[in-house]
């Protein structure tokens, strides 16, 4: 079974950092895009960081330059190192990949973490 399994969530104080990782397990023959979501109380899901198979990146305006998105093929692995958090940065962050597992073509999504940023 082919799956996302997201880690590194948790509480911090405003102008902490967290690192969030997104591990890809299974039969995968290659992962193609993969980003980062996340999704406030009330709120829609919306898209944090993207990046693509060969390393560009993307970055939603409201963190720009306080977050960084990485992954490591080898691992099958993506990160996201938060820094400089504030509280409207409180979330349930999920991972997002775009894959091939045998045949077929997959996207898939983590079961979520939670981010909470304390004032």
């Amino acid at each position: 079974q082919v799956q996302l399994v997201e880690s590194g969530g948790g509480l911090v104080q405003a102008g902490g950092s967290l690192r969030l990782s997104c591990a890809a397990s299974g039969s995968i023959f290659s992962i193609n895009d993969m980003g980062w979501y996340r999704q406030a109380p009330g709120k829609q899901r919306v898209v944090v960081a993207l990046i693509s198979s060969g390393g560009s990146t993307d970055y939603a305006d409201s963190v720009k330059g306080r977050f960084t998105i990485s992954r490591d093929n080898a691992k099958n692995t993506m990160y996201l190192e938060m820094n400089s958090l504030k509280p409207e940065d409180t979330a349930v962050y999920y991972c997002h990949a775009n894959l091939e597992s045998g045949y077929r073509y997959l996207e898939l999504w983590g079961q979520g973490t939670l981010v909470t940023v304390s004032s």
